[in-house]
């Protein structure tokens, strides 16, 4: 294919291609791209020629693209848009990062994430960010984010990773729930006491608690005060003395802290996570992306030295 012809020929040949099919007419893309209509159409028939097929059903006012047209336009617009943020991140990388940035994470991302945003927005102080707070499993692409943060394990292989840091769950309940209903000291006396559990958004499934000792679900074995299908209201029917609670640390950081919760069996080893932050593996990440991955790897979930 263009065997005869130099690559910015071959270039050009398919931006001709790509805005006459945007505009519908040769007329139409030679206004866009500043030539004449004849310009254009000699290079929309010379990329044909090479191609040995057609590309445009032609008519006296409009031109349509034949199948095999419609395919070679999709493989364009992706190559064109390659192009487009090759030459955008370069431009980038002379200035400051700049514009928006639209990150998607689960609605108890803003514990961990919004206390380190502050030292962000001072160091890139012209990226404006805008967070899209949702339980369910969102598709970056056709959400039109740039990257989301997850945690688990990442199924999707199209996109790329990096993982911003670790976590572990604490079981836990209000100081008056345990003076009323008794504090366990094993895992036996763990099991007369009423727990509050969470329930998965997307699957609709309980999230176990995996315990040393226990083969599956420990909160099984407990009768059940509450399901819920939000983090944070978890946290609040535990601090309201509903039962015992299963979190990840970061959540009922603040409580354990202040008194409001106490730890139940602190000696037992717990289930660990990880959150890592995601964006397509087709696209090459902009200057304010590659600063936000940077950041947020270094400063979330860092542990005290």
């Amino acid at each position: 294919m263009f065997r005869n012809h130099s690559a910015m020929d071959s270039i050009s040949a398919l931006l001709a291609f790509v805005r006459t099919a945007e505009a519908g007419s040769i007329v139409g893309a030679a206004r866009v791209l500043g030539l004449s209509a004849s310009a254009v159409g000699k290079r929309i028939a010379r990329l044909e020629q090479d191609l040995g097929t057609r590309l445009f059903h032609r008519t006296t006012r409009r031109m349509h693209l034949t199948d095999e047209g419609d395919l070679l336009l999709q493989r364009c617009r992706r190559a064109l848009d390659e192009l487009s943020e090759a030459q955008a991140d370069l431009a980038q990388r002379q200035f400051a990062p700049r514009g928006l940035l639209r990150i998607g994470l689960p609605t108890i991302g803003y514990r961990f994430l919004l206390p380190v945003l502050p030292g962000f927005q001072q160091r890139y102080p012209q990226v404006q960010l805008e967070l899209d707070f949702n339980d369910r499993l969102v598709d970056v692409v056709s959400e039109g984010l740039d990257a989301v943060i997850r945690s688990g394990e990442l199924a999707d292989s199209s996109l790329m990773s990096r993982r911003l840091g670790s976590f572990h769950f604490v079981l836990c309940a209000a100081p008056m729930y345990l003076r009323t209903h008794g504090w366990p000291q094993s895992l036996p006396e763990l099991r007369s006491l009423q727990a509050v559990r969470f329930r998965f958004p997307t699957t609709g499934t309980l999230q176990p608690w995996s315990l040393p000792g226990v083969n599956g679900d420990a909160g099984a074995a407990l009768a059940t005060a509450m399901t819920c299908n939000n983090m944070e209201a978890l946290l609040a029917a535990a601090i309201g003395a509903m039962g015992v609670a299963w979190m990840p640390d970061f959540l009922a950081a603040e409580a354990l802290a202040d008194g409001r919760l106490k730890q139940v069996l602190p000696m037992l080893e717990r289930q660990h996570g990880q959150f890592s932050l995601l964006w397509p593996g087709n696209r090459h990440p902009s200057a304010r992306l590659r600063v936000f991955i940077d950041y947020t790897a270094e400063h979330l979930f860092a542990r005290p030295r």
